[in-house]
């Protein structure tokens, strides 16, 4: 006999950033007696975003840009300083410091809350949407009942570009566990040149490594870094916005060739169109998105989501000194030898090459395609019609208030999503910024919805 199953107000499916963001939220603004359930295996707050232990893997973002509350810019900060006795502003700190962040922050919220939180050490399965209520089903077979559930099961990393199934000698960027197998003279192939690779680069030389390293990716490009200064940018958005994808590229050369002329850095003209960036995407024609996809993705991500100067310099001294080798190609085939790895390795003028390491490390990022995606649940609810692709492929489809539509298009009132779930919608979704403002938004709009339910 299955025991009944529990009740609650809310359900939040996925307890990594997004869904710890919006977990405090809700106790901020929900009445006394409210309940909320988070479903997640681990503990929340870590994710794979902020889950490494190592002291090397750091943020991406200064610690002055971090903040859960948009009302308190310098929240993280003060949290840092309260904590250690010192922190900047504009530090790097390590990933761990954040999850543990979002840790105080949710059990501080808990502490002062009128709601009960309870934390569902779970994984969901399957959803099921009913009349006033959604079933979550977890993967032991029990059940919670929600009135409304927030998808938030953050990334997943994606297969291997090539066919690697069984092999010893493959390993993932994210699994902390298998790489500590790799020896200290071992040769390594990375697949992916993107923030994975930075993270296997330094947790390797971190723990001594001393063999050599290859990168590879089909177009060659590392993270670059941030800048040491920022610096104000006279720039006219609306008319930025205006322009079609190949006019907007060319205006971006053209404002970076100036600015870089003048002696400033053109990582403040990203900075400039930081926070526009959802508008410029909606805004393009669904050729120029799929243009976009196509061509100029991968030199979109390496200026956007930029590295620390000193992260950049040591993989710079890496590079001069033979030790990280960086190739441009993609890996056609890979097969397993005697106490190593024999790679095939085609260029971008179509020359096909061989490398040989004792390991092979998939470093390409995370899952971003709906058709691929690894988590059962997702792919249950896309399977039964619960969910659909977001647009050219990308997550999930939601409506403009988050809310998931179904097969036929019909947005779902109890079913929302947050985070990277809704890249193809809105493609900035799971920068702090925008998962505190989108979470804030949820929860407000599901109080008062609520609220004006239990007046009527």
């Amino acid at each position: 006999m299955k025991p009944d199953p529990q009740i609650f107000d809310y359900g939040i499916v996925g307890g990594g950033a997004a869904g710890t963001i919006l977990a405090i939220r809700l106790l901020q603004v929900a009445p006394a007696g409210t309940r909320i359930a988070m479903v997640e295996a681990g503990e929340p707050g870590r994710g794979v975003a902020y889950g490494s232990d190592n002291p090397a893997h750091v943020l991406n973002v200064p610690a002055g840009g971090m903040s859960v509350f948009g009302e308190r810019p310098d929240d993280f900060v003060d949290f840092l300083r309260q904590r250690d006795g010192h922190a900047t502003p504009v530090a790097f700190v390590p990933r761990r410091d954040y999850a543990a962040y979002l840790a105080q922050r949710l059990g501080e919220a808990r502490a002062v809350s009128a709601a009960k939180f309870v934390h569902v050490q779970a994984q969901a399965s399957r959803i099921e949407p009913g009349d006033g209520r959604v079933d979550v089903v977890l993967d032991d077979g029990a059940r919670i009942v929600a009135r409304r559930v927030a998808l938030a099961p953050g990334n997943r990393a994606r297969d291997c570009p090539f066919k690697a199934d069984g092999m010893r000698r493959v390993r993932s960027a994210w699994d902390a566990a298998g790489l500590l197998d790799i020896g200290r003279d071992d040769a390594v192939v990375i697949a992916g040149t993107g923030l994975s690779m930075v993270d296997v680069v330094l947790g390797l030389e971190a723990r001594g490594h001393r063999g050599p390293v290859t990168v590879v990716s089909r177009h060659g490009l590392m993270p670059l870094p941030h800048a040491a200064d920022k610096h104000a940018v006279d720039f006219d958005i609306d008319a930025f916005a205006a322009l079609g994808l190949r006019q907007r590229l060319r205006l971006l050369r053209a404002t970076a060739r100036r600015m870089q002329a003048a002696g400033l850095p053109w990582q403040s003209l990203m900075d400039a169109l930081r926070h526009h960036v959802r508008r410029l995407w909606q805004n393009l024609s669904a050729d120029d998105q799929r243009r976009f996809l196509r061509h100029a993705v991968r030199h979109w991500d390496v200026h956007r989501h930029r590295i620390p100067a000193r992260v950049a310099e040591r993989l710079q001294t890496l590079q001069g000194s033979g030790d990280l080798v960086l190739m441009a190609g993609r890996i056609r085939k890979a097969n397993e030898s005697d106490g190593g790895i024999d790679i095939e390795l085609e260029s971008r003028d179509g020359n096909v090459q061989q490398l040989h390491a004792q390991w092979l490390i998939n470093a390409t990022g995370i899952e971003t395609r709906a058709a691929h995606y690894p988590n059962p649940l997702l792919r249950a609810m896309l399977d039964a019609g619960h969910a659909r692709p977001g647009p050219h492929g990308l997550g999930i489809n939601t409506d403009a208030e988050a809310m998931v539509t179904d097969a036929a298009g019909t947005p779902q009132p109890r079913i929302a999503a947050i985070g990277s779930l809704r890249l193809g919608t809105l493609w900035e979704t799971t920068a702090v910024p925008d998962l505190r403002g989108d979470a804030l938004a949820l929860a407000t709009r599901w109080s008062l919805t609520d609220a004006a339910q239990r007046g009527a």
